[in-house]
C-alpha cells in the first residue's frame, strides 16, 4: 500500500495524507496517533522500534513485545512473528521454546512464511526431521530461498530425501 502509493507519486501518509515526517520525533508522533486509534500495525511498529531502540527511543525490548502482544490481540500476524523470535531467542521475555513454537504456528497458519520456516527450525532441533522438511517445503514453495538452502543442507545431512529435494526445486 505505502510502495503503490509512492509508486504514484504520493509521497504522503497514506492514512492521513500528510507529509512524511523528516525526523524522528515528528516520525514518533505519527506513530503514537495512529497506535492511540488502536491500529494494529502501528503498535506493532512502535513495538519494534522500543524493541531495537530506534527513533530516539531508549532499546527496550520488554515494551517492544508488550506492545508486539497488544498488536495480536489486534489481528497483527507481522507481531505474532515476532513474539515468537522473543520466546525463541529470550529477547524481551523468559526463553520458552513452546510458546514460540505456538506463536509461529498461529502465524504460520494464517500464511506467514517466514514463521514456516523457522517451524521448520524448531522440529529439527528437537530432532523431528520429518516434520522439519514438511515446513520448509512449505515455506519454499512460497518462495523462501532460506528453506530451499535448508533443504538441501537436509538432503545433504541424509534427513531429507531426493524427491524431496526436487520436489522444493520446482
Amino acid at each position: 500500500c505505502d510502495f503503490a502509493a509512492q509508486k504514484r507519486g504520493m509521497l504522503d501518509c497514506p492514512f492521513c495524507r500528510t507529509p512524511i515526517p523528516d525526523n524522528d520525533a515528528d516520525t514518533l508522533t505519527m506513530i503514537q496517533a495512529r497506535v492511540a486509534k488502536k491500529d494494529p500495525e502501528a503498535i506493532f511498529y512502535l513495538g519494534l522500534k522500543y524493541f531495537f531502540g530506534h527513533l530516539g527511543l531508549q532499546k527496550d525490548a520488554r515494551k517492544g513485545v508488550v506492545l508486539y502482544t497488544e498488536a495480536v490481540e489486534l489481528g497483527s500476524i507481522e507481531a505474532l512473528f515476532n513474539l515468537g523470535h522473543a520466546y525463541d531467542t529470550g529477547e524481551g521475555v523468559q526463553e520458552d521454546k513452546v510458546k514460540a513454537t505456538e506463536f509461529y504456528t498461529k502465524a504460520a497458519l494464517q500464511g506467514h512464511v517466514m514463521s514456516r520456516h523457522n517451524l521448520g527450525a524448531c522440529e529439527n532441533q528437537k530432532g523431528n526431521y520429518d516434520c522439519t522438511v514438511r515446513h520448509l517445503l512449505t515455506s519454499a514453495k512460497m518462495g523462501l530461498k532460506e528453506s530451499l538452502e535448508s533443504i538441501k543442507g537436509a538432503f545433504l545431512r541424509g534427513q531429507a530425501t531426493k524427491a524431496q529435494y526436487a520436489e522444493a526445486l520446482k
